[in-house]
Parts: structure tokens; sequence; C-alpha cells
């Protein structure tokens, strides 16, 4: 890369860096750092629902796919998740507000202890927070690739420099850094999505690309599903992401706790449907375009980055390559902060009683030390990323496979149609789900269809025929259900924080 363009990336950290310490400033305890102190505008939360969703795993592993199969990575890969949100501003979005602003919750597994029991809470803390490790392993194994192809930068490398300036400024500013950095990154995104598309649309001939340009790709490019990603595909892929962008990816969750009223929570999520649904289609079009700029291209992951070191002056460069890990370090010092909230709130208060009378200070300390743990130990994992099968296979095989059975659970126990079903239906769902997926996975062999459908169809089975069967109805479900599925629409956005789940 030209000097330009390192100048421009030293620009970009430095900025993210100067909006951690800023937001440091706005953290007083251990709410401020998980919840924002439930403050952030609702533009801000869907804005920074929206950034936190997607990683620079867009612009390596789905351009690679849109290289060799064209649009139907996007109907399966965003509009899914569109989709899937505008559900969850429906069921969702409202329930995680009232869990921090009537029930005093701040982590999202914080309110399973009363909803089921404590080992529920437990398991689908662990085996969630170990899930993440390896997601967000292969998100920085995704930048160290483009890094590697944009400037030879070495893979390990690579994943230290993105770690540690992540690591710094959501380590001390928490949500509130977290969010403000998204909305940074959302508009240097946009600049560099905007010089890419006209520089693609000048190699095409001009605007009228935007529509002549598809007769020309391969017949098959242009159809939304294929001999592989297929119709149930796309369908399966809807269920899995209404669970995974609702609170099963526990970083988002926090999005709608952080909101100050169930009003300003639903239009965030209403306003990150519309970009998931909008937005994609303007950073893929010329992914979707590549075949004909750079034809024969060795490793489809590497289309996009090929591209932009071809066609692109010094300086812009650069800010594309910003623009490209504006995504990546916002999916993962969202989920940082998300599993420090669960590992502090919800894991080490079971393992320790000392932490159960810790001090806000002390609290706050302890968020902080979390949060850089487990970011190293992603980075550590993230070295070993292409033995574990690369990027795609674990984003889409592991992670996709494996969100239903942990998820599950926590959304569904806040439904009031499902206030039948107790601690039992949670473990037996869950352990069910990961051995579905262990059999389909290991032992039988099945179409990536399967593979992702089996473990969350098993899953959502058997917790929902468990409730009928068995039923566990508690006083307690009842009071969490009914006290966050209330009607009253619009609270102040200068309530009081309210108690503790009730016993």
């Amino acid at each position: 890369m030209h000097l330009l363009d390192w100048a421009m990336m030293c620009a970009y950290f430095g900025l993210m860096v100067v909006i951690g310490w800023w937001s440091h400033k706005r953290v007083g305890d251990v709410k401020d750092f998980f919840t924002a102190g439930g403050k952030m505008p609702w533009w801000l939360t869907g804005i920074s629902h929206h950034m936190s969703g997607y990683s620079a795993v867009l612009f390596v592993a789905y351009a690679g796919v849109a290289y060799t199969d064209g649009i139907t990575v996007y109907f399966w890969g965003f509009a899914s998740i569109g989709i899937g949100v505008a559900i969850g501003s429906w069921l969702f979005a409202a329930r995680w507000n009232k869990l921090r602003s009537k029930l005093g919750v701040a982590s999202p597994l914080e309110y399973l202890a009363k909803r089921y029991n404590v080992p529920t809470q437990q398991v689908l803390a662990w085996s969630g927070s170990l899930l993440k490790i390896f997601d967000i392993a292969a998100k920085w194994f995704a930048v160290a690739t483009l890094l590697n192809v944009f400037a030879g930068v070495d893979y390990n490398l690579g994943i230290l420099i993105t770690g540690v300036v992540t690591l710094f400024y959501c380590t001390v500013g928490g949500l509130w850094a977290d969010a403000l950095t998204e909305l940074g990154q959302f508009v240097i995104q946009a600049i560099a999505a905007i010089v890419m598309i006209v520089v693609v649309l000048g190699k095409l001939g001009g605007i009228s690309a935007l529509w002549t340009m598809w007769d020309k790709l391969p017949s098959a490019h242009v159809n939304p599903t294929t001999p592989k990603y297929t119709t149930i595909f796309l369908l399966v892929y809807v269920l899995v992401k209404t669970f995974e962008y609702n609170g099963g990816m526990w970083n988002l969750a926090q999005r709608y706790m952080a909101a100050p009223n169930t009003h300003a929570a639903r239009r965030g999520a209403r306003l990150s449907s519309a970009l998931y649904l909008i937005w994609p289609l303007v950073l893929m079009f010329p992914m979707f375009a590549a075949p004909l700029l750079i034809p024969g291209v060795k490793n489809p992951n590497n289309s996009y980055a090929i591209m932009t070191t071809t066609f692109l002056p010094p300086g812009l460069i650069g800010l594309v390559l910003a623009g490209i890990f504006s995504h990546t370090m916002a999916m993962v010092s969202s989920d940082a902060n998300a599993i420090s909230a669960v590992i502090t709130r919800d894991m080490i208060p079971v393992m320790f009683r000392k932490a159960r009378r810790w001090t806000d200070v002390q609290g706050l300390k302890a968020a902080r030390i979390t949060t850089v743990t487990f970011v190293v130990l992603t980075m550590i994992v993230a070295t070993q990323a292409q033995n574990l099968g690369g990027v795609l296979q674990i984003v889409v095989n592991w992670v996709a496979a494996l969100m239903g059975p942990i998820s599950i659970p926590l959304l569904l126990g806040m439904l009031p149609w499902f206030r039948r079903c107790g601690a039992r239906a949670a473990i037996v769902s869950w352990a069910g789900g990961l051995i579905a997926y262990g059999l389909v996975y290991y032992v039988f062999d099945v179409s990536q269809t399967a593979l992702i459908a089996t473990p969350v169809l098993v899953s959502l089975a058997l917790y929902t025929g468990l409730g009928l069967i068995a039923p566990e109805r508690k006083d307690t479900t009842d009071v969490i259900i009914d006290t966050i599925g209330s009607d009253d629409e619009v609270a102040s956005a200068g309530a009081k924080e309210g108690s503790t789940v009730p016993a």
C-alpha cells in the first residue's frame, strides 16, 4: 500500500482510540459499561445493532460466494437477517428493554437464573461463551486475510494490530464506546462503499450498469437460490437469524436493553431491519460485478481485496480498508462487551461467593479484566482459524448451526406462549440440539441445509414438546413474563432503574 493508505489507516485507528477515551468519562458503574445506562437514543441503537451484526467476513467469505454463485448470498446472508430483526421488533425488542428498566437486568443471561434455575443459566453461559470464542476468532482471521492481500502483512501481526486497538476502546469505554465508534465506523464505511461503487460503475461503462450488468453475468448468478443454497436453506436461515439477531447473539440484545424505553427499542430494531435489507446491496454490488472485472481469480475469497488494490488510487485503498475494518471492530467490540457482562454478572458470582458482594468499582474493574482476557483468547484462537476449516466453515457450519440450541431457551423463555416450559425443557432442548449437531456433522453425511436445520429444529421441538407434555410452571416465571410483556408501551426516558428480578 501507498503511504497515503497507511496514513488513512492510522487516522482511522486513532479516531477509534479517541472515541474510546472520550466514552470512558461516561462510564461510572457496571450498568453504564454494559447497557449505557439505558440512555442510548433509538437511531444510535439501530445503527449500533446493525453495525454489530456483521464483519469482515462479508468482504472475504461472502465475497467469495458472490463471485462464484451471485446474489444468493444476499438473500440467505442478509435479507434473512432483515426479516428476522423485523420479527424481533415485534416480539423481543421491548421485552429485552423491560428486563433492564423493570427488573434491573444488565446481562442478557441474568434473568435465566429466576426464569429457569442457576444450572440452566450456567449451561447456556458457558456453551455460548465458548461458541463466541470461535466466532470472533473467524472475524479476526478474516481481517488478517484482507490485510495480508492489501499490504502483505503477516496474518498473526494483522490479528494483533486490530485486536489491540479494539481491545483499548471497548475496555475503556464499554457499550458507549462500542456504539459511538460504530456510528463513526458506519459513516466511514458509507464513504468507502460509495467510492467503490463509483469506481466499479466507471469500469462497467457508467451508471446504466446498475441494471445492464446482470445480463452479462452467468445466468445462475441472478437466482436467489442455487442447488447448494436452496429455498429450504434460505427459510432455515430466516429461523436461525431470527433467534441469533434478536438476542441469541448476546451483544445485540444489549442494544435493545440500552434504549431508554420500549418504543425506542422497537424503533431501533426497525431501523436495523431496514438497513439489513438495503445496505448490504450497496456493499455487495462490486462483489456481484467482480466476475466481469477480474475473471479467473483462483481464490474467490480474495476477489474484493484484489478489485480494491487494482482499481483504486492511493489513499482511497486505505479508506476502503478502514471501512472493512470497521465491520469487524464493531462486531468484536460489542461481542466482547456482551461476553464480559455474562461472565462478570452470571458466571463469576456463581463460582466465587466474594464476587456477589463486589462494589460498583470492583465490578467495573472485573468487567474490564474479563474483556481483556476474552479478546486475547479469541486472538490466540484466530491464529489457528485455517486449521479449523476457514472462515466460512466456522461462521456457517459452526455458529449458525449451534446458535439455535443456545438461544431457544433464552428467547422463547420470555414469551407468554412458553411459560409452561421450565428448566427441564431448557436443558433437554439445549443438549438435544447439540447431540443432533454432533450426529449430522461427525456421523452422517448430510447436506449443508440439513446440517444447519437439524440442531435448531430438534431444540425447538424438544423445548415446545416438553412444555406441553411435562409443564413446569412457576410463580416467578409468571411474574417475569407478565412484567416484561405488559402493555405500558412508552416509559419515561428518564425513568429510574427497576428492582432486581423477584425471588
